[in-house]
This record gives structure tokens, sequence and C-alpha cells, in this order.
């Protein structure tokens, strides 16, 4: 037999009903192009497997510091009683041998990725097969950026078809085309941020600009494929009437294409996250959209001729 195909997974989640239609399984595979300053999941933006570190889990013991031979790893002590003690990395000094993690005790250092094939993925999306014919659900691929590894993505979701399993992408776009076209026989539905408008804005809050993911919604819309638009509402960065009524202009010309806008408010749960990577959250200055502000946007949008929920 020859070598099979893999994914890098970093996360697997059952019964989800946020990631698409009906009940579905969300994959979420390791490594984005961009470095949103909002991301969520700051885990999943690297391209390759890193030890990460969960507070809730760890007793303090040190032990992962002790079995580190490049002293990449080290503990910074509480200053007060309510405090922890914090495990932390040095990136430019870890060799990710993997020391730390099978030392300690309690599962607090764990590998963020792992290499999953296709039959394996396979087996457990099987598992779930009652719940998404009943509820109109089915597989969503996410990330990180899912279609930066577009071949094995292709094969999971025509596998999936041919058990006539429904299938969705929740992509941001910013990939060539051609990876594009390897999932477009096989995807029902694409997910699909539109972040900003205004192409130096946002390379500022993404790391990139947005030619190329507007172009490929432009594309993916001409050849039949269909959307779900994800609008995150990020006050004092894109939820002004200018950006509006640009991301509006723009969701006209593939209008056609676009099921459903999900308006979706912002929050700062991943912050907590960046603690795991020993790395500090970047700043930005947004805040929780009140209530009055996303209804707002949601009538917007519907004003347009569009479906809109607050998601």
């Amino acid at each position: 037999m020859g070598e099979q195909t893999t994914l890098k997974v970093f996360d697997i989640q059952g019964y989800s009903v946020h990631d698409g239609p009906g009940i579905r399984q969300t994959i979420f595979l390791l490594g984005c192009p961009l470095k949103c300053l909002w991301c969520h999941s700051p885990e999943s933006q690297a391209f390759d497997t890193k030890i990460i570190w969960l507070s809730a889990k760890c007793t303090g013991c040190q032990k992962c510091v002790g079995a580190c031979a490049s002293g990449a790893r080290t503990a910074i002590l509480p200053k007060t009683e309510e405090e922890r003690v914090r495990i932390v990395c040095d990136w430019d000094k870890c060799t990710n041998c993997g020391a730390c993690e099978r030392a300690c005790p309690t599962g607090a250092l764990y590998y963020c990725g792992t290499e999953r094939t296709i039959d394996e993925l396979m087996r457990r999306i099987e598992r779930e097969t009652p719940y998404y014919g009943k509820s109109g659900g089915g597989v969503t691929v996410s990330g990180g950026e899912c279609l930066c590894q577009a071949d094995g993505v292709a094969e999971l979701l025509r596998r999936c078809k041919e058990l006539d399993i429904g299938t969705a992408v929740d992509t941001c776009g910013f990939v060539p085309y051609s990876s594009i076209e390897k999932v477009l026989p096989y995807a029902d539905l694409f997910l699909y941020d539109i972040k900003h408008m205004d192409s130096d804005k946002h390379k500022w809050g993404t790391g990139v600009p947005n030619e190329l993911i507007l172009e490929n919604a432009k594309k993916i819309a001409a050849a039949g494929g269909k959307f779900h638009i994800r609008f995150p509402v990020m006050p004092n960065y894109n939820s002004d009437k200018e950006n509006l009524t640009a991301t509006r202009d723009f969701l006209l010309e593939i209008k056609d294409a676009v099921e459903l806008i999900q308006v979706l408010p912002y929050h700062a749960f991943g912050n907590a996250k960046y603690d795991r990577l020993s790395i500090d959250p970047p700043e930005f200055d947004t805040h929780v959209p009140t209530e009055e502000e996303i209804a707002e946007i949601v009538k917007f949008f519907e004003e347009a001729g569009f479906k809109a929920i607050i998601h």
C-alpha cells in the first residue's frame, strides 16, 4: 500500500452547531497565513506543532523545567498567594524534542497539532452520520486556514460526498485559487470571512492585504459556490459606516452566491490562550459591541436584501 494522505489537525469538535447548518463535526487544521489581532485560536496559527501549556492542569511541580536540556522551559514563580506558577517557553531555544511533555505528570503540556490520516478522520466522521442527515448538517473543515492543506481537504470532502454527507469549508480566502479549485467540486458551502474592505487596514489587522481574498470570493461565486459570509464586528476597526457600505456593495456583486451573512460580535476569549504560548496578546483598541450596535448592522445588511443573523 502507498503512503496515506494525512492532515495536521489541532482540534475536532463533534456536535458542532456554529460552523454551518445543522449538527456538524468540525475538523480544525493547523496553520494560518493570517495573524489577526483578534484571533480566538492563536495556537492554530503556527504551521508546525508546538508543545503548549495549560495552566488549569499544572501543579507547579516543574518537572518539565528539569527535563528540558535546551533551557527553553522555565518557571515564573508566583508573587502573591493568588497567583500560580507559570511555565513559559523560549521558542528560540526550543528544539521541540518533547522531553517536557513526557515529563509532565498531569498533561498540562501537550502537543498542539497531530497528523491524522484520512482513514482515521473518516472513521470518526462516520460515527456521527445519524446526526448529519436528520439535522441537515455534515462536516466542516476549518482552521487555522484549512486550504493550506488543500490536497488532503479535497480527499476528505470527496469521501464525505461519496457517503452523502454535507460538506463545508471555513476559509479566510488568502490562498491560491488553485487550492480552492481542488475543493470546489466537493464543498457544498464556503464559510468566508470579510474582515475589512480597505486593503491597508486589512493588512494592519491581519498581517495580509485583502485583494486576493476578494478576488477569490468573486471566482468562487462565478464557479457556482455558495457562501455564508462571516463579518466579525470590531468597534474602532471595521464597524464604521464607510466600511459597512463598502462591504455591502462588494457583497451585492456576488449576491446570488450569498445565502447568509453571519454578524459576529467581537470577544476577547482568545487573549487567555496567549499565556499557553508564552507570548503576550497583541494590542488592539476595540471592545465588545453593544446589542444595539449589532442589531443595527444586521438591519443594515437585511435592508440590502440579504438574510443576516447574529452568530
